[in-house]
């Protein structure tokens, strides 16, 4: 394949930094311990009682100990005479199909052999009733069949909108406990209702028609370290993670930068962000009815050069960014990508941008199509994937803003290196 001659000539790229952000670690030391202390405050007042059966739906999203957290929650229950079984709330993701979703689960070390308790996977639902007049509520039937419902998730910014919830326990509720048709409505019918305001109405429904017991509910600190746990009953269930997100807001990872020209992220992935890589942190979303995220980093060129080995394919957000390797391209599982997208409502996130046979030539095209600027000028920055920006590198136009920031340290210098086949070294 032919490229353009600024593509196909040698680049010089500017010197970068290795950079690290200084932020106190607020993980808890002992996240287990903490829970079995919550489970012991709750499960006496929960309902919940010997021989009862009890569904646990957990997600998809790469929560810090979360298969630590789940064999401690199951142990829990069964030493109290419950039964546990573990759900997949994860509505769409894994190809939509039970067996997709339970290998999910699988590569977040969520197993029958390590929980202690059986997967139930199923793409089957009920109906449990209706909001605004028109929108159904489901709620998965294998936990409908059950004593009592338990849902396990972080609490975090969404990226897609903002409000009092976004991302956490209500969202598990209606989109990943609803299976692919219950996520299908949600998004669907969000176009015309909002998407806090019908997430806050599903989740009411569910709460008041279903089986839903209590919540445990965390919080992770700028390391992606556990800093949070609470077990908020069904009744307070929306006062209360409220304020956990208020939390999440002031310790969520961004970059100290609010312009930049070039944003290289290594890899995204499912299991790194709903979205592939988190607009909290790029500042990208184009969708119907996003909220503009541009607040947060303005970037007038994002590149991306892999795909993570958790994501199983699934390169939904590829379509937020100008750039990315045959790497990505290869790796793309569209059928996944496309099941995703569609759900999500979210279209623009799989569609397939400028794509460049390799790291080298990715990121010079993202330097290339700025326009007339000197590349020692360009302010970039490379980054791991978008949870991961504690360390990163930036480029020799962003060192005096940097040595003006109290929690930054610039570590060492260089230049960017790379290998025979043009993959980048760091």
């Amino acid at each position: 394949m032919r490229y353009p001659p600024y593509i196909e000539n040698k680049f010089i790229f500017p010197h970068f930094y290795r950079v690290k952000i200084n932020h106190p670690a607020r993980g808890l030391e002992k996240p287990g311990m903490v829970l079995e202390e919550r489970l012991n405050q709750i499960l006496p007042q929960s309902g919940i009682r010997s021989g009862q059966r009890v569904a646990i739906g957990v997600g998809s999203r790469g929560i810090a100990n979360v298969s630590v957290l789940m064999k401690i929650l199951c142990r829990c229950l069964r030493e109290m005479g419950a039964r546990p079984f573990i759900i997949p709330a994860m509505g769409s993701h894994g190809n939509a199909t039970a067996d997709g979703q339970t290998r999910v689960l699988e590569r977040l070390g969520i197993t029958q052999s390590i929980c202690g308790a059986p997967i139930v996977s199923s793409m089957a639902v009920d109906r449990v009733g209706a909001v605004m007049g028109e929108v159904p509520v489901y709620f998965s039937r294998d936990a409908l069949a059950m004593d009592h419902t338990i849902c396990i998730n972080r609490i975090k910014p969404h990226t897609k909108f903002k409000g009092a919830v976004e991302s956490g326990l209500y969202k598990m509720l209606c989109v990943g406990m609803g299976k692919h048709e219950g996520a299908l409505v949600y998004h669907n019918m969000a176009l015309k209702y909002g998407f806090s305001a019908l997430l806050k109405a599903m989740g009411d429904e569910i709460i008041d028609k279903g089986n839903f017991c209590f919540g445990i509910a965390l919080v992770e600190d700028f390391f992606d370290n556990t800093m949070a746990i609470e077990t908020p009953m069904a009744a307070e269930l929306f006062e209360k993670e409220e304020k956990l997100l208020a939390m999440a807001r002031r310790h969520f990872p961004r970059l100290p930068f609010n312009e930049l020209e070039v944003l290289v992220v290594q890899e995204i992935g499912k299991e790194i962000s709903g979205s592939g890589m988190d607009p909290n942190v790029t500042g990208r979303t184009y969708d119907l009815m996003e909220d503009d995220f541009s607040k947060s980093l303005r970037a007038g060129r994002i590149a991306v050069l892999n795909l993570s080995r958790k994501t199983a394919g699934n390169a939904i957000g590829l379509g937020n960014a100008d750039i990315i390797t045959d790497k990505v391209f290869n790796g793309l599982d569209y059928e996944a990508t496309l099941m995703n997208a569609m759900t999500s409502m979210s279209l623009r996130k799989a569609f397939i941008p400028i794509r460049l046979p390799n790291d080298e030539k990715a990121i010079q095209a993202a330097f290339s199509t700025l326009g007339p600027m000197d590349p020692s000028s360009v302010r970039a920055v490379i980054i791991r994937d978008t949870r991961h920006v504690q360390e990163f590198w930036a480029s020799q136009a962003l060192l005096p803003q940097l040595k003006a920031m109290d929690s930054a340290e610039v570590l060492e210098k260089a230049l960017l290196g790379f290998d025979e086949n043009g993959e980048l070294v760091l």
